[in-house]
């Protein structure tokens, strides 16, 4: 938690102002797009390996190597003369990233008591929200202080920085979680591939229907975020012309709504639902696209409290939900294909939410995340069922 809230609070920095960057570096919405597909097509390259290998290996080794990684892509992102850079940057940190992120999950599932996962789940994100609020007040004094560019490649400096910290931390102070982990080899690792595929397609047979259609809820709904979650800052300094400076005040709704929410939230998918708070999710993102779309400062405000909400309820729930569905051992597995299958989602939605946004309309891509909510709605609704018994 200590190594992912310097990670959270570094990223989140230069979130802030991320697209009007890549736009300043010389890109176009479409270009934005494209980036977004390659990056999220890199993440979802080893999430195959990276599970296979959480399951086989052990958790720690992974997260603490693969963030190294991360740090070191970051600098191609402080030094960038153009957007090229940016996509190599990209493409880097996202491979590594992929590789350690079933591993994490995976831990986090195996650390919390089946009893207190939704609890365990919205700590979680009451300290990552926590860490990550004075992100956007820093990046707006950056902005101020010393204009767009030199302001992002400070913020992209403190990143790396901050990332080393977190991976020499998860290196010495992680405990491994895998009873049995073997060790891993080299030419284990070149060979686990096509291994690591069969058997994340093969865990499904062993698995619930619900958790199927849990996953399918969710694809549908990070589809629709994925056309839209580049575009925030653009659509709102350039189609609502909110000031650059003001922005960062209005993001700070969205994590201290998080943070306000975690814990009453965690508590409530412990004590009384699951899948509830999931239903709500996808109502209160519909109504916070509408809003958006229509907004002034007043109702861009409410539209990321909004936001923020849903993101509590559909972490919480999601993650409880799933670690109670799917077995210790297949956990690694499980959240492999599904961020592989999410991060191809994102990576096709990222490229036509741009397309869209520069061709079309800027407001299309909103309405069209809220109108995928309605089947992700149903789906949960009348096919995802909590199981008698939680998984261990």
């Amino acid at each position: 938690m200590v190594s992912w809230i310097l990670i959270d609070f570094a990223m989140e920095l230069p979130a802030t102002y991320y697209s009007l960057y890549v736009l300043e570096l010389g890109a176009t919405e479409t270009v934005l797009g494209m980036i977004g597909l390659f990056s999220f097509l890199a993440l979802a390259s080893m999430q195959f390996p990276g599970g296979y290998l959480a399951d086989k290996f052990g958790r720690k080794w992974l997260i603490s190597s693969m963030t190294f990684g991360v740090a070191l892509s970051y600098i191609l992102y402080a030094v960038a003369p153009s957007w090229h850079f940016i996509l190599i940057g990209a493409v880097l940190m996202s491979l590594f990233n992929s590789t350690y992120q079933p591993a994490l999950m995976a831990m986090i599932a195996d650390s919390v008591p089946s009893e207190r996962r939704g609890m365990g789940f919205g700590i979680i994100m009451l300290i990552t929200s926590a860490s990550t609020t004075p992100g956007p007040f820093v990046a707006g004094i950056l902005y101020s202080q010393f204009g767009l560019v030199q302001g992002m490649r400070i913020g992209y400096g403190v990143v790396v920085v901050f990332f080393l910290i977190a991976a020499f931390l998860r290196l010495l102070r992680l405990k491994e979680t895998v009873v049995n982990a073997q060790k891993p080899s080299l030419n284990e690792l070149l060979h686990s591939y096509p291994i690591a595929l069969k058997e994340s397609f093969g865990v499904w047979k062993t698995l619930p229907r619900s958790m199927f259609y849990l996953f399918l809820s969710g694809a549908i709904t990070i589809f629709g975020i994925a056309m839209v979650q580049l575009y925030f800052v653009v659509y709102a300094v350039e189609e609502l012309l909110i000031d650059k400076a003001v922005w960062p005040l209005i993001l700070t709704a969205l994590f201290v709504t998080m943070i306000v929410l975690a814990i009453p939230i965690g508590k409530a998918v412990d004590k009384f639902n699951r899948k509830l708070p999931l239903l709500g999710a996808y109502v209160m993102f519909g109504v916070s696209m509408w809003l958006y779309v229509n907004g002034d400062v007043l109702r861009l405000f409410v539209s990321l409290v909004f936001v923020g909400a849903a993101q509590v309820m559909m972490n919480s729930a999601f993650g409880a939900l799933q670690a109670d569905l799917v077995p210790k051992e297949q956990r690694g597995k499980v959240n492999g294909f599904t961020n592989f299958v999410n991060f191809i989602l994102m990576a096709f939605g990222s490229l036509i939410g741009g397309i869209l946004y520069e061709h079309v309309s800027p407001q299309l891509p909103f309405l069209l995340a809220i109108a995928f909510t309605v089947p992700a709605f149903f789906v949960t609704l009348t096919l995802v069922h909590e199981p008698e018994k939680r998984e261990e």
